[in-house]
Parts: C-alpha cells; structure tokens; sequence
C-alpha cells in the first residue's frame, strides 16, 4: 500500500514537472504587443530642430516622458509573439529650446542620427 502511494505521488510530480515544456508547444499563446512601433517612414520624416508639437504629430505620443526632465521623450516598444522570444525597441528624444536636438536608442531605429546632434 505504501509503495503504491510513493509511486502515485512520484508519477504526479513528475507529470506536473513535465508542464512547462508542453505547454510552449500545444496550448495556444497569442501574440502580445505594447508600447510605440516606430515604422522606417516616422523615422525618415524626423528631424533635428523640430518642434515637440512637430515630433508628436510624426512619431505620436512618447511612451514615456522623463518625469524629471520633461525634454526627454521615451518611445519603447516590446513584442511576444505567442510561445517565441520577445523582441524589444528604444528609441530617447531629447529636445532643447522646444527643439529636437538628439535621437539615440537601437541603432536599427538611430542610424540616421548617430553623427548628428544640435547644441
């Protein structure tokens, strides 16, 4: 009787152990997608010296705005496609005068201002 317990409690514990592996592979697991997905044509029409109201209306409303320096614009963007690795990007707007001055982040998103920046 005790040794058909022990067995019972083993082959449930290794059953549930088991979980963590199957479930990636049968259960389904939707795609989860949040922040700002900044597209290659947002990026082509930005440029240093534009206004806030400027750069909101090219890229949107910032993620994030530095709650200690309001010149600093934050667009991140993070995706989980169901059961797969999670993709993420940033992208930092800093502004000066009410001006851009410098774009850094993911340099996929940041290439085009890697040598460039306004004082």
């Amino acid at each position: 009787m005790r040794l058909k317990s022990l067995i019972a409690a083993a082959a449930f514990s290794l059953s549930l152990s088991g979980c963590s592996a199957i479930y990636d592979k049968i259960v389904f697991q939707i795609d989860v997608a949040q922040g700002n997905f900044v597209e290659a044509e947002q990026i082509d029409k930005l440029s240093l010296g534009m206004t806030k109201e400027q750069v909101s209306y090219v890229m949107g409303s910032p993620m994030l705005i530095d709650t200690f320096d309001s010149n600093k614009w934050y667009y991140l963007y993070y995706f989980k496609p169901g059961g797969e690795k999670s993709e993420q990007s940033q992208m930092e707007l800093v502004f000066g005068n009410d001006k851009l001055i410098r774009v850094s982040g993911d340099p996929a998103l940041t290439d085009k201002f890697s040598d460039q920046q306004l004082n």
